[in-house]
């Protein structure tokens, strides 16, 4: 493993990641595909987050969660199928594609997606990785959704059910929100909103779409002067003002976003606006590699504002300057960025292509 590592860090440094053309390789792709594959069905450490009724419900994780057991937590072990979905869709060519496909075939049945349902319904268990772990879900199906694939469409039909009571429990869950949770961590409720933005939009679910819609502005419509300047937190690995700009740009028309982060962030126009990388102390602390994800989820979120707009271009090479500073460590061998930076050093490359 010490070896693969090494390889990695290699094509990392050294393959497409040029201050001009920033892009995931072939090369890094296959690599980086190696870091779910290791951990999707490797059960301990985990962190369950499982609130007990009874001495009955104290039960292993994979009996608990049958898909979503591996990488440490649920919500990882879920952007890490979706990674290995998003590679294999991006990069149908990789060498062990057919490895990739055995190990989500047995992950993706319809009696294990039934168990973790049912979990949903135990007793104090209904808010259970509310909202991060529900936005990546919404993620994944999105993405299986939209390959035209023989595979990704089964996996598509089996995840579908657990989708379906995601999106109910958003629907409940947003009218009782009273206030938005600024915060850079799991439950922040603009990173939450702006995925499930993108799977609503997908399906064309028009209720849920107008709910995000009616509650994104209701949260953060009348929102002026961020003090960007204060973050990051120390635990951050999302950045609140740049979530919530994220989400905005979804749901307001060009114009009508233009006025509206003229308000929130005018900094943010000037051709000279800067922002310091997160800096990681310790990389085997799971809290302070936090900072690591920072800087990827800062990099999406630039970089999809830049694509939103020419006259926020010059963003990009903050972006990029973020991904460069983080991108080294996703391979450093540490568990505690290990079993999940490689989802967001993923999103973040693939927001910038």
């Amino acid at each position: 493993m010490k070896l693969t590592l090494f390889f990695l860090l290699i094509f990392v440094l050294s393959y497409g990641y040029s201050q001009e053309n920033q892009r995931l390789t072939i090369e890094q792709a296959h690599h980086l595909s190696q870091l779910p594959m290791k951990c999707l069905q490797q059960e301990y450490p985990n962190k369950l987050g499982q609130v007990l009724n009874s001495q009955e419900e104290l039960l292993s994780p994979q009996q608990l969660h049958p898909v979503f057991y591996g990488c440490f937590d649920w919500h990882s072990s879920m952007h890490g199928h979706w990674l290995l979905v998003e590679l294999l869709k991006s990069f149908p060519e990789l060498s062990n594609a057919d490895s990739i496909r055995l190990k989500l075939n047995e992950q993706f049945t319809a009696e294990k997606i039934a168990t973790e349902i049912k979990f949903f319904s135990t007793k104090y268990n209904e808010s259970f990785e509310r909202t991060y772990g529900w936005a990546w879900l919404l993620k994944l199906q999105e993405t299986v959704d939209n390959w035209e694939d023989k595979d990704a469409q089964h996996w598509a039909k089996i995840l579908q059910p657990l989708t379906d009571v995601i999106v109910e429990k958003y629907t409940v869950y947003l009218p009782k929100l009273v206030y938005p949770i600024r915060t850079g961590e799991h439950v922040n409720t603009a990173f939450g909103l702006a995925f499930a933005h993108d799977y609503a939009e997908h399906s064309s679910d028009t209720v849920f779409l107008k709910l995000i819609k009616k509650r994104a502005l209701e949260f953060y419509g009348n929102d002026i002067n961020y003090p960007i300047h204060l973050e990051p937190g120390g635990y951050d690995f999302l950045s609140p003002a740049l979530e919530e700009t994220d989400l905005m740009r979804r749901v307001l028309p060009a114009k009508e976003f233009d006025r509206w982060l003229k308000k929130f962030l005018p900094s943010l126009r000037k051709k000279s606006f800067s922002l310091e990388p997160g800096r990681v102390s310790d990389r085997t602390d799971g809290k302070l590699v936090h900072l690591d994800g920072l800087n990827f989820s800062r990099a999406w979120c630039l970089a999809g504002l830049a694509k939103n707009s020419k006259q926020y271009a010059h963003l990009n090479q903050i972006a990029r300057m973020h991904i460069e500073k983080s991108l080294p460590s996703v391979v450093d061998g540490d568990y505690m960025g290990e079993h999940w930076l490689a989802s967001f050093a993923v999103y973040a490359l693939l927001t910038m292509n």
